[in-house]
């Protein structure tokens, strides 16, 4: 297959997808005889995003895999597409976020020790019903709480492609006026935490964590985005501020 159809059958498969799309994915759209080194896809889909560097949108790497998404510069005229203001999130529903992000597994006790005040179930609720964090497990002691974690769906929504790739606190905007005791809490994380999510871990007591989240098994690239934003022309709406 010629390098000029495999680029075609790649930004096809990548703009159809709706979501992000690994290599992985990619690989399975030919047949066995047909299909071309993973070296050629990657190559295809640098030229594609060399390509891409004097248009409105990009191709870029998320967790979940390779996505179409309109350039951050862009994001103050294209959100006026929607007619939907911007969802606006509690301090609060932040705050819990950011606590699960930089120290996960965590549980709802561990959250309300760091914050001084109950965590409310709508909050979880919420956070899980957006697919940004989910259960991983069970905490071995009486009342066995449920420990929380992080999803691909997070990552993907706030255009990271790993946890290792999370901004530090002083990059990220909204929660730069947190209290001095919830920061310190966020930065000084214990060596022996694991701090990563895996969505394929099963729901299991003593979960093991690792930083698994590029399935197409990629060399690792740095990331210059931050949090919180997220460009996808599907999603340009929901960007994320702290409320009053």
């Amino acid at each position: 297959m010629n390098s000029e159809m495999l680029r075609k059958i790649i930004e096809g498969a990548i703009m159809a997808a709706g979501k992000p799309i690994d290599i992985v994915r990619l690989e399975a759209l030919f047949e066995e005889s047909e299909c071309p080194p993973r070296d050629q896809i990657r190559a295809a889909i640098e030229e594609i995003q060399a390509d891409c560097e004097e248009r409105g949108f990009e191709l870029v790497q998320v967790a979940s895999g390779y996505r179409f998404q309109v350039r951050q510069q862009l994001s103050d005229w294209v959100n006026r597409l929607w007619e939907e203001k911007p969802k606006r999130y509690s301090r609060a529903m932040l705050e819990t976020l950011a606590l699960i992000a930089y120290r996960q597994p965590l549980t709802r006790g561990d959250i309300e020790a760091v914050r001084g005040v109950a965590v409310s179930s709508d909050i979880i609720k919420s956070l899980q019903e957006r697919d940004w964090v989910r259960i991983v497990g069970h905490r071995d002691v009486p009342g066995r709480p449920a420990l929380y974690a992080t999803t691909k769906q997070f990552l993907d929504y706030f255009n990271i492609k790993s946890l290792e790739y999370l901004p530090t606190l002083g990059e990220i905007k909204d929660f730069s006026e947190l209290d001095p005791d919830l920061e310190l809490a966020l930065a000084t994380v214990p060596a022996d935490m694991p701090i990563a999510e895996n969505d394929d871990l099963a729901v299991t007591d003593n979960a093991e964590f690792e930083l698994n989240q590029q399935q197409d098994g990629s060399e690792e690239v740095t990331s210059n985005l931050k949090l919180p934003t997220q460009q996808t022309t599907e999603s340009a709406n929901n960007s994320v501020a702290s409320d009053e």
